[in-house]
């Protein structure tokens, strides 16, 4: 149930994102999102992996998504104020990171399955949020943004899901002995 519940909640506040961005109250979605990452975060068994994956993702998200909208590789629908990157994107990243230690945790012992996941699904993302919903928006052609998207979140996601299973230098590691 707990692998259902993540899996869908993440793609229900992907929606709430990119629906609100779209509609110019990127806030929706905003909350959205803080309310899944706030429901998956109480939950959690690893509590500490799920803060240190976040962390890293809200991290990526500005660095590519800021990185696309300066390039003008990617306009964004309410991209005020920009971070350099539109607070909704990124905490859609953010969102994403609750799902590595959960319904996408299997990715973590396949590193090639998750790059070509993520070089082919993280630009379809993009793709139907701007088809779908028009909340960003590529020039044309859109195929340098794409490429860009698919060498970024192939990159990105094996070493989030790294990052999601690492401990922190010098943290304490707690055993389960019976």
């Amino acid at each position: 149930m707990a692998f259902w519940a993540n899996a869908l909640g993440y793609q229900a506040a992907w929606l709430a994102a990119v629906c609100s961005a779209a509609r110019g109250q990127a806030w929706l979605g905003m909350l959205a999102c803080v309310g899944f990452i706030a429901w998956q975060w109480r939950a959690s068994r690893q509590r500490a992996a799920d803060t240190r994956v976040l962390l890293a993702a809200l991290a990526c998200g500005l660095i590519v998504d800021g990185a696309c909208a300066a390039s003008g590789l990617l306009r964004y629908a309410s991209p005020a104020p920009a971070l350099p990157a539109p607070p909704w994107i990124v905490l859609l990243w953010g969102a994403f990171a609750l799902t590595l230690n959960h319904s996408l945790a299997w990715f973590a012992r396949r590193p090639w399955s998750a790059t070509a996941f993520a070089g082919v699904g993280g630009p379809l993302a993009y793709l139907g949020a701007a088809r779908g919903f028009g909340a960003v928006d590529f020039p044309d052609p859109a195929w340098p943004a794409l490429a860009v998207l698919a060498a970024a979140w192939a990159c990105a996601l094996p070493v989030l899901l790294r990052i999601a299973v690492t401990p922190w230098p010098g943290a304490a590691t707690h055993s389960t002995r019976s």
